[in-house]
């Protein structure tokens, strides 16, 4: 077949794929889903380059999911004139990324470590793999790697469906209503709505989540079966506190040493998750200790009316609007450490 022969049945090709890939953009902008970020290893490295911003320019944090959703960026850096870098992972241990920070000799900034008891005292490899894989492709990024991302981004920008989480075919497969096997644990799944990321890595509940009774049920149910797996399981057979507080002991007195500053906050939760977290994780064991240390001040949200006023719809994230309100009232707290 000649290359004429073969003209028009690639234009109509061209044609169908730019109908479909407009007809399902469309279609997501009518269900009012919004443009939101591949929360991945390339944007997590993108924010880990700022580090080196002097740190009376800028403040990095770290954590889990909390921080992500709680800290609003646009507040904390119109109120500071700082830059908030963020570089917390979802349902992870921090304690790698502290680290990392610790051996980086060229760190010498302001660090806000967040502090989800369940997750920053989780040494199990299942918990500290991807913050590992981020910390490695940070050191190890090629050029071409970074300019995909640049190209990546700027389709993110524009396109709803680039959505990878929720609207890649692997996602849509995951989806499928398939009955799980006995025996065999799943990751737990959350709505789409519940987690729209921008390129400054702030995690957003949607408006659909944010009126929808039964989107915010699925979330509290997920939290009551790893509620109850926390409640069930068995201690570890090795003590983790020992370890994890020298860890934070070396990370913090390496960055302490080249004239960084570091500061631990504790952010809210409410409900049966703040309930069960009183019981298993009592701040004479997990909180106290942890602050002394690494000799650091710490900010416990319990201590300040301003900021344990939030019933957490979902019992462990601020809403987009108090949000606003606890960057606001943090900003003033931190003032005074």
């Amino acid at each position: 077949m000649t290359a004429k022969n073969l003209f028009k049945p690639a234009i109509l090709t061209m044609l169908l794929s730019l109908v479909a890939i407009s007809s399902w953009e469309i279609y997501l902008r009518y269900q009012k889903i919004p443009i939101t970020y591949d929360d991945s290893a390339e944007l997590w490295a993108d924010k880990r380059k700022r580090v080196y911003i002097d740190k009376n320019k800028a403040t990095v944090f770290i954590g889990s999911s909390r921080i992500k959703y709680d800290l609003d960026i646009k507040t904390w850096e119109k109120t500071t004139g700082k830059e908030a870098i963020q570089l917390a992972i979802e349902g992870t241990c921090p304690l790698s990324i502290l680290e990392d920070l610790g051996n980086d000799t060229e760190f010498k900034g302001q660090l806000i470590i967040d502090v989800t008891e369940v997750l920053y005292y989780n040494l199990s490899p299942a918990f500290n793999k991807i913050p590992e894989s981020y910390i490695q492709y940070f050191h190890k990024q090629t050029y071409a790697q970074k300019a995909g991302f640049e190209i990546n981004h700027l389709l993110e920008s524009k396109f709803v469906f680039f959505n990878k989480k929720f609207l890649s075919l692997s996602a849509q497969l995951d989806n499928l209503p398939v009955s799980n096997r006995a025996g065999v644990p799943l990751a737990p799944k959350f709505p789409m709505d519940f987690i729209n990321v921008d390129f400054d890595r702030q995690t957003k509940m949607g408006e659909k989540f944010l009126t929808d009774k039964v989107l915010q049920k699925e979330v509290t149910n997920t939290w009551m079966m790893l509620l109850g797996m926390i409640r069930n399981s068995p201690p570890p057979k090795d003590n983790p506190i020992p370890i994890v507080l020298q860890k934070s002991k070396d990370a913090i007195d390496k960055i302490r040493s080249r004239g960084g500053e570091v500061l631990f906050i504790r952010t809210p939760s409410s409900g049966p998750y703040f309930e069960l977290e009183q019981a298993v994780f009592k701040r004479e064991i997990f909180w106290e200790p942890l602050l002394a240390a690494t000799v650091s001040k710490g900010i416990y949200f319990t201590d300040y009316p301003s900021i344990s006023k939030y019933n957490c719809i979902e019992w462990s994230h601020l809403t987009p609007e108090q949000a606003i309100d606890f960057t606001a009232e943090f900003i003033k707290i931190t003032s005074l450490h």
